[in-house]
């Protein structure tokens, strides 16, 4: 890919992470000062530079902890940070969970509690409930992230498995006030479903998550089924009075990102259509979609007229097929798309993870064009083998085309910007 293509699409995605700014996102949504304590908690892989934010703008006493992912943390004065395990839990999780049950007990009417949560904290609140143990919640999140599941079910499930998820954390806080600020990571924007809504609770129930677990033959650990099954695993209902005086507002999303993105095209003089902010599906299926689209465009400059960008996001998800491969959903998808729109014309992809880090790699995602699979041939990469082994990574990396732009701090999950035709300038 040109210079220029990779720099327009890094522009891009700057922007939508720009839309997601800790400090931009809050600044309108500052709860009131209570006449008893401040207390923040929070999960997260931007809970660090979200609670360095609130630090920044709040007029008042205050105190607090958050959990982040490894290499994640940012500098707090009063809010202390944690760093946990992502995305299977550890011991450092287990006593972050604790930490954070501990800032919000003893506390009164006149207090408040201000939840920072974002994606990635369901990985970094483990808290398995009597009867269970770290290892179970590790198994069961193996089990969920190879099954291909999307967001929406694992959550569902790990909500039933957890002493804090399912709104449990609210509860513990009461009679306090709770003011739950969400960066939604999730398609729909459900501030229930990120993070496993440690603050705000749903009304899935255990017949329905076992359902979902066997219509898509999840194996999980016999102990676990065991504890869904029963009533043990019920979450507090969204009417519960101890939920009465809370609130919750979702402050950054995928679709904000996405608008500033496209904003960001269209400044450049460069038309700009956003297909979702909240596709999911299995990422290499995704990907052939979105080259289909691609190559209509570049051959008959339908749906859409070329030159032309067009913006995606939600949360696709990766089956594992047992290939020992290396790689997060997004580098899936445009490897698949690269495979798709091989040899069509004018057409160039980024495909990244906002938060820098697609999977278990230290990239975000990577870039792609028309000639990628002509070059990793050249390079000695099968790419239809790679894509078989879920091995995306290093077919990207044989030709440099990985995006690496390091911890942004924040997390609203995919996105995705195919350019047909030329960039301006």
């Amino acid at each position: 890919m040109n210079a220029g293509k990779r720099r327009f699409l890094t522009g891009l995605f700057d922007a939508a992470v720009m839309a997601a700014d800790p400090v931009r996102a809050l600044m309108p949504h500052l709860p009131a000062r209570p006449k008893g304590r401040t207390v923040v908690v929070g999960a997260g892989k931007g809970a660090a530079q979200l609670a360095a934010a609130f630090e920044s703008l709040w007029d008042g006493p205050l105190s607090g902890v958050v959990v982040t992912r490894y290499g994640y943390g940012a500098e707090c004065a009063r809010i202390r940070v944690l760093e946990a395990a992502h995305p299977v839990p550890d011991a450092a999780g287990m006593v972050a969970s604790e930490a954070l049950f501990g800032a919000v007990s003893n506390l009164g009417p006149d207090d408040l509690v201000v939840a920072l949560v974002c994606g990635g904290g369901s990985a970094l609140l483990p808290a398995p409930p009597p009867g269970l143990t770290l290892r179970d919640e590790q198994a069961l999140n193996e089990a969920l992230l190879a099954s291909g599941a999307p967001i929406s079910v694992m959550n569902a499930v790990r909500k039933h498995v957890s002493r804090i998820k399912g709104g449990r954390l609210a509860a513990a806080a009461a009679p306090a006030r709770v003011v739950s600020l969400v960066v939604s990571d999730v398609p729909g924007d459900d501030p229930a479903q990120v993070a496993s809504g440690p603050t705000v609770p749903d009304l899935t129930g255990r017949a329905q998550t076992l359902s979902m677990i066997t219509g898509r033959g999840i194996a999980l650990p016999g102990a676990v089924i065991s504890h869904i099954r029963s009533a043990a695993s019920d979450a507090p209902s969204p009417d519960a009075p101890v939920f009465a005086r809370n609130r919750v507002t979702v402050i950054a999303s995928a679709g904000l990102s996405l608008e500033a993105a496209a904003a960001r095209a269209r400044e450049a003089g460069l038309r700009a259509v956003i297909l979702s902010d909240a596709i999911e599906g299995e990422a290499r299926d995704v990907g052939q979609v979105h080259a289909a689209i691609a190559r209509e465009v570049a051959a008959r400059n339908r749906p859409f007229q070329a030159p032309v960008v067009i913006l995606s996001g939600g949360e696709t998800t990766v089956t594992l097929r047992g290939g020992g491969g290396r790689g997060g959903r997004n580098t899936e998808f445009l490897l698949s798309f690269a495979a798709a729109v091989d040899g069509t014309g004018p057409v160039a992809a980024l495909a990244a993870d906002t938060d820098g880090i697609d999977g278990s790699e230290d990239n975000a995602g990577a870039f792609a064009d028309s000639d990628t699979v002509r070059r990793m041939r050249a390079a000695g990469v099968d790419p239809l083998a790679a894509l078989a082994r879920n091995d995306a990574f290093s077919a990207f990396a044989a030709i440099g085309d990985l995006f690496s732009p390091g911890p942004t701090g924040t997390n609203v999950n995919d996105f995705r910007a195919i350019l047909i035709g030329d960039p301006p300038g």
